[in-house]
């Protein structure tokens, strides 16, 4: 089990990586394409890889149900929407600014999955998850020359994924994970197609064809990493992992768009990574500890009382 945890921890890394790399591609393409345009020519190319896998399971999409399906187009809008928003973003503030704002996102998930599904969240992780939206305060900082309509953006894309974080969580097991991310390409395309009509389509250059070969490569491959991460090892050993997209964007930033963010953005990173990886071992703990409950039978006091209560 420890191999396999720390084979999960690379493939993490290495998932992180490729994304941020797809990103840093798009925001090079960016300057030469549309943006519409850009979704609608890499959605078509990543669509028609995840069609491919969906054939060879299409046999597990019989036992879908309408619910399922409602949830799935739900996923997709609220990806697509992600998208816009996360490129309009990226297109106009500094890459790792915009990675750190994301990192809040399990945090986020695990708010709305407490006000929405009820999901247990005591104190401790309640408290993590407000210091973690400060953090993302200082990154933004609201009022400040730095908060524009991209700042927005980036917040508006949190809020987006979260939802689509949210829903995945609310799919049944059935649900072939290929199905979902096919839906979700098929979205984000479908919503580049409608938006590419107020665009003027462009010719890209040998360099564009390069940076969207790239893009396209990129996030098959962070998508292909992060599920191999998933059925590794152990899930909560190798989340924490997925914050070296910040090393990598820093690189990136530093290297390819000459970027380097200042000591508050320093500062509201370390704080959301540092509740992030506390939120995530508290919730391992609680998981650890709904286990053994379940295998050494507790008394319980009186008719009524649960032998155990989850505590966070």
């Amino acid at each position: 089990m420890k191999d396999d945890n720390i084979r999960a921890a690379l493939f993490m890394m290495a998932g992180t990586g490729a994304y941020t790399i797809n990103d840093v591609f798009l925001r090079l393409l960016g300057a030469e394409l549309p943006m519409f345009q850009i979704l609608v020519l890499r959605g078509v190319i990543v669509t028609a890889f995840f069609a491919a896998l969906l054939w060879r399971v299409r046999a597990e999409l019989g036992n879908l149900t309408k619910r399922d399906h409602v949830l799935v187009a739900i996923r997709s809008a609220s990806e697509a929407a992600a998208a816009y928003f996360f490129l309009l973003a990226l297109f106009n503030m500094p890459i790792a600014n915009l990675t750190a704002i994301l990192q809040v996102i399990p945090l986020s998930v695990a708010l709305a999955a407490y006000l929405v599904l009820g999901e247990p969240l005591g104190w401790r992780r309640m408290s993590a998850i407000l210091i973690g939206f400060c953090g993302v305060l200082l990154i933004v900082r609201p009022g400040a020359e730095s908060f524009n309509i991209y700042a927005i953006s980036a917040l508006m894309s949190v809020a987006m994924i979260t939802i689509r974080d949210l829903t995945t969580r609310m799919l049944g097991r059935s649900m072939p994970s290929v199905f979902v991310a096919c839906s979700a390409a098929l979205g984000v395309t479908l919503f580049g197609v409608a938006g590419s009509v107020t665009e003027t389509w462009a010719m890209p250059t040998v360099w564009g064809l390069f940076w969207l070969a790239g893009a396209t490569g990129f996030i098959i491959l962070g998508y292909i990493f992060v599920i191999l991460a998933m059925r590794t090892g152990e899930l909560t050993f190798a989340a924490p992992f997925r914050y070296a997209a910040l090393l990598f964007a820093l690189v990136a930033g530093w290297l390819v768009f000459d970027e380097w963010p200042d000591a508050l953005t320093f500062l509201g990173s370390g704080v959301i990574v540092a509740t992030g990886i506390y939120t995530l071992y508290r919730e391992r703990q609680m998981r650890l500890a709904v286990a053994t409950a379940s295998i050494i039978p507790t008394p319980v006091d009186k008719p009524g009382d649960s032998p155990y209560t989850p505590r966070t």
